[in-house]
């Protein structure tokens, strides 16, 4: 099973505008609202995807309630716990005329140290031993700077593989207890690393030295290059490049959709090529169809067999 952390979940709404022009007053030729936030993005395409999984998360008021509905919907199960306030919205416009996106993202309240206890103590009770927990995102501003690390720390301990997609401080101080899966982007990267990371070779060495960070041998890193693909420093030590020469309009959520794919291959036992190769089909699926971790599981299976993963 793959349990999916939303730590800071979100109300998720793309707007598709013709043209988009600072200052004018604009009617949308359409309009996509999903539950949203990267963990429960990937939890919604991992599911898509057939895997079995269980989301947790921190909700508020209307907007939560909101989220709990539309989960369910979506045949997501999930545990929540909650607190005062609202869940945070996002918006996104899509101009239509320039293929551009601009993004909104509220940091949403400040959470009580109280409900960061409670969510980590359930999440806790929900993974399974050789099961798998997905971190991923930003945590709500309240909760403490070492909460993943200790998360990580406590769910290792039994026997759980971690996979975690995270930035900052956050980032940082959770590596040390040894993710499994480290998965960032390349601006990502290069903010733990103080380093460029834009070029394909230092991606290549950011993805080994993220893994290094990790632990090592059984670990991996990896650092996602938008349209331009993907490096994945394997456990063993294996060095991929992959990419998939596909483009959506709708690049959102495709990083949680590509964790999704990765993560549900793993947890079926598929080897690391395969896992790559789902991983990119989903994120490529995902681009194809408006409104974040929105994706047709036969077109993310029918494009990782388009996936081009090279051993280098």
């Amino acid at each position: 099973m793959i349990v999916c952390l939303a730590a800071n979940p979100s109300v998720d709404r793309l707007f598709e505008v013709e043209r988009l022009v600072k200052g004018d007053i604009h009617r949308p030729a359409s309009f996509v609202q999903v539950a949203g936030g990267k963990g429960l993005n990937v939890a919604r395409a991992a599911a898509s995807l057939g895997a079995d999984v269980h989301a947790v998360s921190l909700l508020r008021g209307h907007s939560g309630r909101w989220l709990r509905e539309a989960l369910s919907a979506g045949g997501v199960p999930g545990e929540f716990v909650w607190t005062h306030g609202e869940s945070r919205s996002s918006l996104s416009v899509a101009d239509r005329e320039t293929a551009a996106l601009t993004e909104f993202y509220e940091h949403g309240e400040v959470a009580p140290r109280s409900a960061w206890v409670e969510l980590t103590h359930a999440t806790v009770s929900r993974v399974e031993p050789g099961g798998w927990l997905t971190i991923s995102g930003s945590m709500p501003r309240g909760a403490p700077d070492e909460g993943y690390r200790d998360l990580i720390a406590e769910v290792r301990a039994l026997g759980v593989h971690v996979a975690l997609d995270a930035e900052g401080v956050r980032l940082s101080e959770a590596l040390p207890e040894g993710p499994d899966v480290v998965k960032v982007n390349v601006a990502e990267a290069s903010g733990l690393l103080g380093v460029p990371t834009a070029r394909r070779e230092d991606s290549l060495l950011a993805a080994s030295k993220i893994r290094a960070m990790a632990g090592g041998d059984g670990h991996a890193g990896i650092v996602t290059r938008g349209a331009e693909g993907v490096m994945l420093a394997a456990p063993d030590g294996s060095l991929y490049e992959g990419i998939l020469y596909v483009r959506g309009r709708y690049p959102v959520g495709s990083g949680d959709a590509f964790l999704a794919g990765l993560v549900t291959a793993l947890d079926r036992g598929n080897a690391w090529e395969e896992a790559l190769r789902l991983a990119l089909g989903a994120g490529a699926a995902n681009a194809e169809m408006p409104g974040a971790a929105r994706l047709d599981p036969d077109r993310a299976r029918a494009l990782a067999a388009q996936a081009d993963i090279r051993l280098l």
